[in-house]
């Protein structure tokens, strides 16, 4: 406490009220500080929490999510193979920010395994099933049955009868 005391009458004494010679006519900060007569302007809270955030960069797996200090964060299965911005306050990971161009962040959390742990994505229409119209099988045999009803063997052949000899 001793040595806080003896600091804060360094910094009044010998800091504050001596003059430097980088401000005009040589004068002192409290001098410069009383004489400025604009406004005092104070930094909006968020853009103090957004300054002492810290920011990543981290590839998406095929899985849908990040590892991201030993952790796996889902991100989402539309950004497989991507490359994704991890912004985060090094106190506390429980929830970290993801930032893609083109898309607005949203906030990740760990990733917990459970029941229903994410839902797919919809097939496109060229990758569903689409109900069938015809049977190439079904076809293939009406066009041989449908054959087989114009030609209609005789019902008579005359082809296995041997020759028979002459009687005299």
């Amino acid at each position: 406490e001793e040595l806080n005391r003896l600091f804060a009458v360094w910094l009044e004494e010998c800091y504050q009220k001596k003059g430097h010679s980088g401000l005009p006519e040589n004068r002192s900060p409290f001098e410069a500080y009383q004489r400025d007569r604009r406004a005092l302007s104070f930094a909006a809270e968020q853009a103090i929490t957004e300054a002492f955030l810290h920011a990543e960069a981290r590839k998406v797996d095929k899985s849908g999510c990040i590892s991201f200090h030993g952790k796996k964060y889902e991100v989402g299965l539309a950004f497989i193979g991507q490359t994704v911005d991890v912004i985060y306050d090094p106190e506390s990971t429980e929830e970290i920010r993801i930032e893609h161009e083109g898309h607005e962040p949203w906030t990740a959390k760990k990733l917990e395994i459970g029941e229903f742990a994410g839902r797919r994505p919809a097939l496109p229409e060229t990758l569903q099933q689409a109900p069938a119209e015809e049977s190439r099988v079904l076809r293939a045999a009406k066009k041989r049955n449908e054959e087989r009803e114009t030609y209609r063997p005789p019902a008579i052949s005359f082809k296995r009868m041997k020759e028979v000899p002459d009687r005299v």
